[in-house]
């Protein structure tokens, strides 16, 4: 009996031995590989939502670092992806810069069309889309900026040549609703063009001297308290004389 019990036993201890490694191996399987120090990871998108993210990396970086530093390696770093993955999605810069800048131009159609919507009077309604129009490039100078450098952008890409169109049909309903007329974006009377051309270079030549700080000097020598915004309505609101200026 004796005898038995020691074979027994050694079968069982070698049993015992032999099962041992493989516990062993599957517990260190299942663990999950440490990530080495410091290395640096890649932020995961689903399927889709790359390019977007990439298009909010763009424009961080444009008005953190103006347009000198945005570059397809910067906006990578800023997504957190691979230095690829900006030329996959845009092709180049100019790809880049204009896919940027329809986003521009969707937001400012936006946020004048909103100004608009919240006017309840004749006058809000006339002075709501040009104050819009100063107020998104004050706050996303960047932006505006870069949605006006035509020698940068590619107008063949359909999304900016949508967006840029829906932006002058805005301006060109809101002169047409003052004119108490329609006004076709395709056909205009020398008057109708005479009228949008007008409007903008008051409105956009205003705005570009004021981001460039060059209306400090009027302001300055205004009554105290006179902001830009007032400034802007008394110009739109001034009436217009046949006199030229000498």
């Amino acid at each position: 009996m004796a005898k038995t019990d020691t074979k027994t036993d050694t079968k069982g201890e070698t049993a015992r031995t032999s099962r041992a490694p493989r516990r062993t191996t599957s517990t260190v399987a299942s663990r999950p590989a440490r990530r080495a120090t410091g290395a640096k990871t890649e932020t995961p998108y689903h399927h889709g939502a790359l390019r977007e993210a990439l298009l909010q990396a763009a424009e961080r970086v444009l008005e953190r670092d103006g347009l000198a530093g945005l570059t397809l390696r910067a906006v990578a770093r800023e997504a957190g992806v691979s230095h690829a993955a900006p030329t996959h999605h845009f092709g180049d810069l100019t790809g880049l810069l204009s896919e940027l800048a329809a986003v521009g131009f969707r937001q400012f159609n936006a946020a004048m069309a909103s100004a608009c919507d919240t006017a309840t009077t004749p006058l809000e309604r006339a002075l709501a889309r040009p104050k819009a129009y100063v107020a998104y490039a004050q706050a996303h100078p960047g932006m505006y900026g870069i949605m006006f450098r035509t020698e940068r952008l590619d107008y063949s890409r359909p999304s900016l040549h949508e967006a840029a169109e829906a932006s002058f049909a805005g301006l060109a309903n809101a002169i047409g609703m003052m004119r108490q007329e329609q006004i076709s974006g395709d056909a205009l009377t020398l008057n109708q063009g005479a009228a949008i051309a007008r409007a903008w270079s008051l409105v956009h030549g205003f705005t570009m001297l004021l981001l460039d700080g060059r209306l400090e000097d009027i302001l300055e020598r205004l009554p105290e308290g006179t902001t830009a915004e007032r400034l802007l309505e008394a110009m739109l609101t001034a009436p217009v004389t046949s006199k030229l200026p000498v």
